[in-house]
C-alpha cells in the first residue's frame, strides 16, 4: 500500500465512521453541540439531517463518545425493518431479555426498563439512523415511544437521522403530532473549499502524515469541486489519488493526478477491457500462462476484483520493487 511511501501510520480515508477522523466543521461542531444539549437536557425527539456522505453517523458516534458511562444507548442501523424489527433491535441494544411473544409485552419490559433507569438518574437515547426510509405507519409508532414519561421527564430521548428527505417526510399530515414533539432540528452541510483542505489535512494528521501538505491547493480545490464539499466523495478521491501518486512515485498529489483518480472512478464502462490488459501485462511480467496461476494465487483478490481500483490495492499489499512496476505498468496500461 501506499502507507509507508507517505510515511503514514495507517489509512487515512477509509469509509468507516471512525469518530478519530472526525472534521469538526463549524456546522458539525454546533450539530453537535445541539444534540449533546438535546440530550442531558433530556429532550423528547431531536432531528439531524443531510445530504448522503456528509458524516451523520460519524457524528452520532462522536456523540457516543461524549456522553457519560451511565448513559445507555440503542443505535438502530436498518431503517428497512418495521416496527416490530426496530423494536427487537432496541430491545437486544439495551440488553433486555427476550422471549416475549407480543409488541405489548415487550413494550412493557421497555418501558420497566426505563422507569428503572430513569429511578437511578441514568439518561436512555434511542437513535435512529437513516430515518428518511421509515414508512410513515412505523415512525408513528416510533413516536408513541416518547409517550414514555414521567410529569417531570421523558423517559426516552430519541434522535432521528437522515437525508433532506426527512424534513419532507415529517410534513405529512399523518405526522403532524410526531412533528409537534421536535425540539430540536440540525444540519450539515457541504464543505466549502476552505474546509475541505482543512478535513483532509485533519484525516492526514491522525493518521500520523508527516508533511500534511500532500495534496497541492490546485488538487484540493479540484477534489472540492469534484465531490462537492461531501466529505465521502472527498475521501474517496484522495484514497484513489494517493495510490495513483504512489504508482507514480510522487511526494505531492497535484491537480493531474487527481484527474486521473477522477476519471477512473467515472470510468465504469471501460473497466472490463482495462482489466483484461492489466492480466495480459500481469501474464507477461510472470512469464506466460503457466506462471500466471502463480500470479493469481499471489493476487487472489483480482480474481474477484471488478475495478482497476481493487486490482491496484491487491497488488500494492506486497511492499516490493516488483510490484510497484506492475502497479506502474497498469496506470500507464489504463491511460492508454
Amino acid at each position: 500500500m501506499y502507507l509507508s511511501f507517505y510515511g503514514l501510520k495507517e489509512k487515512p480515508f477509509n469509509a468507516t465512521p471512525d469518530p478519530r477522523f472526525i472534521y469538526m466543521s463549524p456546522a458539525h461542531r454546533e450539530a453537535l453541540a445541539q444534540l449533546v444539549y438535546a440530550t442531558r437536557e433530556r429532550k423528547g425527539f431531536s432531528v439531524l439531517t443531510g445530504r448522503i456522505g456528509t458524516g451523520k453517523t460519524t457524528l452520532l458516534h462522536a456523540l457516543r463518545q461524549r456522553l457519560d458511562g451511565q448513559t445507555a444507548v440503542a443505535f438502530v442501523v436498518n431503517s428497512s425493518l418495521d416496527f416490530d424489527g426496530i423494536l427487537e433491535c432496541i430491545l437486544d441494544d439495551f440488553g433486555i431479555a427476550k422471549g416475549m411473544e407480543s409488541r405489548s409485552q415487550r413494550l412493557l419490559a421497555l418501558k420497566s426498563f426505563l422507569l428503572e433507569r430513569e429511578r437511578m438518574g441514568q439518561a436512555t437515547i434511542l437513535m435512529l439512523d437513516e430515518a428518511h426510509n421509515l414508512d410513515p405507519q412505523t415512525l408513528e409508532q416510533i413516536r408513541l415511544l416518547s409517550n414514555f414519561e414521567t410529569p417531570n421527564t421523558k423517559l426516552l430521548q430519541i434522535v432521528l437521522v437522515g437525508q433532506p428527505e426527512l424534513r419532507a417526510v415529517l410534513q405529512l399530515p399523518t405526522l403532524q403530532q410526531l412533528k409537534q414533539r421536535i425540539e430540536l432540528r440540525c444540519q450539515i452541510p457541504p464543505l466549502a473549499r476552505d474546509e475541505a483542505r482543512e478535513y483532509i489535512r485533519t484525516r492526514l494528521r491522525v493518521a500520523g502524515a508527516p508533511d500534511l501538505g500532500v495534496f497541492t491547493d490546485a488538487a484540493v480545490e479540484r477534489i472540492t469541486e469534484y465531490s462537492e464539499g461531501i466529505p465521502r466523495l472527498i475521501s474517496l478521491v484522495c484514497d484513489h489519488s494517493l495510490l495513483f501518486g504512489y504508482a507514480d512515485q510522487k511526494r505531492r498529489i497535484d491537480r493531474p493526478t487527481v484527474n486521473q483518480a477522477i476519471d477512473y472512478l467515472e470510468d465504469d464502462a471501460t473497466a472490463p477491457r482495462r482489466l483484461g490488459r492489466v492480466r495480459d501485462a500481469i501474464a507477461r511480467r510472470f512469464g506466460g500462462a503457466g506462471r500466471w496461476s502463480v500470479a493469481v494465487a499471489r493476487v487472489a483478490l483480482w480474481s474477484v476484483a471488478a475495478a482497476l481500483s481493487g486490482l491496484v490495492v491487491a497488488l500494492a499489499l506486497r511492499l516490493d520493487a516488483g510490484v510497484l512496476a506492475l502497479v506502474q505498468s497498469m496506470h500507464h496500461l489504463a491511460n492508454r
